[in-house]
C-alpha cells in the first residue's frame, strides 16, 4: 500500500512539474519581448548588486593582499565588536540619525507639498515654467553645490555669511546639519515633485468640477481630492526611503567635512572610508558597512510591515 501511495505521489510530482514547465514554456513565448527588453537591467543589477556579495565575507576574515578575499584568517565577528567597543561609536551613530532623519523628515514632505501647490497653477505655461525652474537643481553636481554652499556662507562677504558677522557657519557643529538638509531640500524637491504630479495627473476632472460645485475651495481641493489620491504612492516611497535612513550621502558630507566641524559631520560613510580606504583597514570598513547595510535592511522591513497593516500599502 505504501510503495503504490510512494509512486502516485512521484506520478503526481512529474504531472506538477511537467504542468510549471508548461506554464513558464507558454509565458515565455507570449511575453519573451519584454524578457528580452528587461533582461540589460537584470544583468547589470546581478552583476553589480549580487556579485559583489561575495566580498561580504570579508568582514569576517583578517585581509592579507597576498591571500585574497577568501585567504586570510577567519575571525568572526571580531571587527563587528571592534567597531561597537570604538569611542567614537556613540557619536558616530548620533551623528548619522540625526542628518539622516531631518533629511529623510523634510527632504520626503517638502516635494509633497511642492507638487500639490504646482498642480493647482491652472496656465499650462506658467506650471510648466515653475516645475523646469524647481527641478532645474538637481542637475547641479555635488562638487559645485558645496563650492555655492562655501561662497555663500563665507563670513564678511558671502550672500547669507554676512548677516552672521565674522563666525563661518562651515565651521559651526550646530549649523552642519540644517545647512546640509537646507541644501538638499532645495536642490532635490523639485526633481523628487515629479513622481508625485505624476500621480495627481491621473485624478478625474469630474472630481474637481464636483468638489468646486459642492462649494470647495482651493484648500478643500487639496485635502479631499489631491492628498486621498497620491497616499498610495507616498506610502511606496515612504518606505523605500526607511531602507537608507543610515544610508548618509557620502559625498556631499565628505566635502562639507574640516577640522570645525568633524564632531558633528563625521558618519558611517565618511568613517567606513577613512578607515577602509586611507587607513588600509579593509576588514574593519567592511564590518562597518554590512552593519550599516543590515539596519537599513531591518528599517525596511519594519517601515513596510506598519504600512501593510495600516494602510494596506507595501513593496512586498
Amino acid at each position: 500500500m505504501k510503495t503504490g501511495e510512494a509512486v502516485h505521489h512521484h506520478h503526481e510530482s512529474r504531472a506538477r512539474s511537467k504542468s510549471i514547465l508548461r506554464g513558464l514554456a507558454e509565458h515565455i513565448r507570449l511575453y519573451w519581448q519584454l524578457w528580452a527588453m528587461v533582461l540589460p537591467a537584470i544583468v547589470f543589477v546581478v552583476i553589480f548588486a549580487y556579485v559583489p556579495m561575495y566580498g561580504i565575507q570579508l568582514a569576517f576574515r583578517e585581509y592579507e593582499i597576498g591571500k585574497g578575499l577568501t585567504g586570510g584568517e577567519f575571525v568572526g565577528l571580531k571587527y563587528f565588536i571592534r567597531f561597537f567597543q570604538d569611542p567614537l561609536f556613540t557619536e558616530i551613530i548620533i551623528n548619522t540619525f540625526r542628518i539622516s532623519l531631518w533629511t529623510l523628515a523634510t527632504g520626503f514632505v517638502a516635494p509633497i507639498i511642492l507638487a500639490l501647490l504646482i498642480n493647482q497653477i491652472g496656465n499650462a505655461k506658467i506650471k510648466g515654467f515653475v516645475q523646469t525652474i524647481t527641478y532645474m537643481p538637481h542637475f547641479i553636481s555635488t562638487v559645485v553645490m558645496v563650492s555655492m554652499i562655501n561662497i555663500f556662507l563665507a563670513p564678511g562677504n558671502g550672500l547669507l555669511g554676512r548677516f552672521f558677522g565674522d563666525t563661518s557657519l562651515m565651521g559651526e557643529t550646530g549649523a552642519f546639519t540644517p545647512i546640509y538638509w537646507i541644501s538638499e531640500v532645495w536642490q532635490h524637491m523639485g526633481w523628487n515633485c515629479i513622481i508625485y504630479l505624476a500621480a495627481l495627473s491621473s485624478v478625474d476632472l469630474a472630481l474637481y468640477e464636483a468638489a468646486k460645485i459642492d462649494g470647495a475651495g482651493r484648500l478643500q481641493l487639496i485635502r479631499y481630492v489631491d492628498i486621498p489620491t497620491i497616499m498610495p504612492t507616498v506610502g511606496v516611497l515612504l518606505i523605500m526611503n526607511m531602507g537608507s535612513v543610515l544610508g548618509v550621502g557620502f559625498e556631499k558630507v565628505w566635502l562639507m567635512q574640516n577640522t570645525l566641524n568633524i564632531t558633528a559631520s563625521e558618519v558611517i560613510s565618511t568613517y567606513t572610508y577613512r578607515i577602509g580606504i586611507l587607513d588600509n583597514q579593509f576588514s574593519y570598513s567592511t564590518a562597518i558597512g554590512l552593519f550599516n547595510s543590515v539596519v537599513n535592511f531591518f528599517f525596511l522591513i519594519i517601515a513596510n510591515m506598519i504600512a501593510k497593516k495600516t494602510s494596506d500599502t507595501s513593496i512586498f
